[in-house]
Order: structure tokens, then sequence, then C-alpha cells
């Protein structure tokens, strides 16, 4: 069972996130590695709101390899290497957790594995 929490003695969440969930019962846990915007082929967008989509879009076929969909993601770390415009990222983020509000991490990095990559995504979810 999971339990999401928005202690009412600190800030409200600034975005589409939550404070915290606390996990018990009998929940498995699926921590997935970082996941990149690229492509199945190999191929990676240049643009990095189109690589935070793509990259999202690899946690779901992830998520859906253990049974689970991205309502199960509980915490999620984006690094991100470029400053994007926070409205346009904002909308994206909303777009893309479509009502789930998970715990989140937004860090701006220098640099990620390669230097085409622009987003990485770390996740954690239960179910």
């Amino acid at each position: 069972m999971k339990t999401s929490r928005n202690p009412k003695t600190i800030h409200a969440p600034l975005a589409s996130y939550v404070h915290q969930i606390e996990v018990s019962a009998d929940e498995k846990l699926l921590v997935l590695s970082g996941q990149v915007g690229v492509r199945k082929d190999g191929t990676i967008p240049e643009d990095a709101m189109a690589q935070l989509e793509l990259a999202w879009h690899n946690v779901g076929e992830n998520l859906k390899e253990a049974g689970m969909s991205y309502k199960d993601v509980i915490k999620a770390t984006f690094y991100m290497v470029e400053q994007s415009d926070p409205t346009a990222r904002r909308a994206a983020f909303a777009s893309m957790l479509d009502g789930i509000r998970p715990c989140m991490t937004l860090l701006y990095v220098s640099a990620l594995g390669t230097d085409e990559l622009k987003v990485e995504i770390d996740v954690l979810a239960s179910a």
C-alpha cells in the first residue's frame, strides 16, 4: 500500500509531485537504471524536450515489462544537461505524468554518459 503526504508544516509542492510516499505491506519494489532518450534503433533526438519524452517512454516500457504502469512510480529523479524554459518543462512534466504525483527531484548537470545525451531519468516504482 502507498500513502502520499504533503506535510502541512512545510511549503506546498512547487510542481507535479508530492513530498513523500510511504510504502507498506507486501509491495514489490522496482529499481530502474537511468533511462535516456534513445530510440530502439539507437538514434538520439537532438532536442532535450524530445529526449525527455522519449526517456519517459522508455521508463514506461520498463514498467510494462515488470507488470507495472506509470501510476506505480514513487520516485523520479530527472537529470538535465540544458536549462529548459520552466513553463515548457512543467507543461511537459504535467503531460507525461498525466495526473500521477510521485516524489520528484530535478537536477541540472554538466554532462551525462555521452555528449549527445541531454536527459536521464532515474525511477523507483512500487506495486
